[in-house]
């Protein structure tokens, strides 16, 4: 049976949630991972009133689609990061608050919670999202970065992070890290690191994302089949690299999406270089049966046009798992049996 194909809607939070769903059908899609920002999920009302998450499946059901997951990437980021102005604008105000790094991070931990709670009343398994981190600041190790300092941040992510997956598993809900550049893990040796750090919890996984990890030069293959047992969620996002003009790297050069100046660039789905036919071989491999969301991105196509195409390439790039081995006909033991 084909996976669910889903449409990441936190880039279409403009739009309301009866008008993304309405849009989202016409593109042929079969549900929406829902966002907790804009007007498409409110996490405290939906944590405190399974009746107002009844009114999230009605607008779904009107549509005919579903969901399977929500997303809480943007307060998710400010439990561990070095809180500063930036965080101001993807953050609730109540979560924001005065601004104070501490309670800003301590309010953001207690919204995860909820989400977790908002989840459960949804009746969905999994929050997608992203975890910040205290030491992302210091990727480029100059002036040299002690390797205590390192250690250190691991420990904090451990320290803040799991008391928040310990609610996460008494009510049966998991967290899925985007492993994602500006996060505790944003490649395999620091995903290693991160389970490593948590005591392997039971309730932390990943929102596999190729497009975060090719233009890296990470094996976006190999992480499926390293983590496979942990991925929750999947998205479906294309990136290029090598593209640019010869005068940007990967650190992006201080220029926006979209310039062409660009090394690397998100792009809609078949427009990139990841080998998505790889991708769906390996997620069979490890037995992933949830959806396929994707996250549209792409600063040089119009997003109706992209979401619309790139549901249909994700519906023609994926196909099930063989029940049986291609030469099974030519097994006079297997015939036997079935006679």
């Amino acid at each position: 049976m084909a996976r669910p194909v889903t449409l990441c809607a936190g880039q279409w939070a403009d739009l309301t949630f009866d008008v993304l769903c309405q849009k989202a059908k016409s593109f042929g899609y079969d549900g929406i991972e829902i966002p907790c920002w804009g007007d498409h999920l409110e996490v405290i009302k939906a944590a405190k009133d399974k009746a107002y998450c009844d009114t999230r499946h009605e607008i779904l059901a009107k549509h005919g689609l579903k969901t399977w997951a929500i997303s809480c990437h943007l307060v998710g980021q400010a439990v561990c990061d070095q809180i500063d102005e930036r965080h101001k604008s993807i953050l609730p105000p109540h979560v924001w608050g005065d601004g104070k790094p501490d309670g800003v991070r301590k309010r953001a931990a207690e919204e995860m919670v909820r989400a977790a709670q908002a989840a459960k009343n949804l009746g969905v398994k999994v929050v997608n999202g992203f975890t910040g981190s205290s030491i992302w600041p210091y990727l480029y190790s100059f002036p040299p970065v002690p390797q205590a300092w390192i250690d250190k941040g691991y420990e904090d992510f451990a320290t803040r992070w799991k008391p928040i997956l310990d609610e996460f598993k008494k009510l049966g809900v998991r967290f899925a890290l985007e492993v994602h550049p500006t996060e505790i893990a944003f490649d395999i040796a620091s995903t290693e690191r991160a389970i490593e750090a948590i005591g392997g919890h039971p309730a932390f996984g990943f929102n596999y994302d190729p497009s975060h990890l090719g233009y890296q030069g990470v094996d976006y293959v190999k992480f499926i089949r390293r983590f496979g047992d942990r991925i929750f969620h999947c998205h479906m996002k294309d990136v290029w690299w090598g593209h640019g003009d010869g005068t940007v790297g990967v650190f992006g050069g201080h220029i926006n999406f979209g310039d062409a100046r660009r090394y690397w660039d998100f792009r809609s789905l078949g427009h990139g270089d990841i080998n998505f036919e790889e991708i769906i071989v390996a997620l069979n491999d490890v037995n992933y049966q949830g959806p396929l969301s994707v996250e549209w991105e792409d600063s040089r196509m119009d997003r109706e046009h992209g979401a619309k195409e790139a549901c249909a390439f994700v519906r023609k790039v994926d196909f099930p798992r063989s029940a049986r081995a291609f030469d099974a006909s030519f097994d006079k033991e297997e015939q036997k049996k079935k006679k």
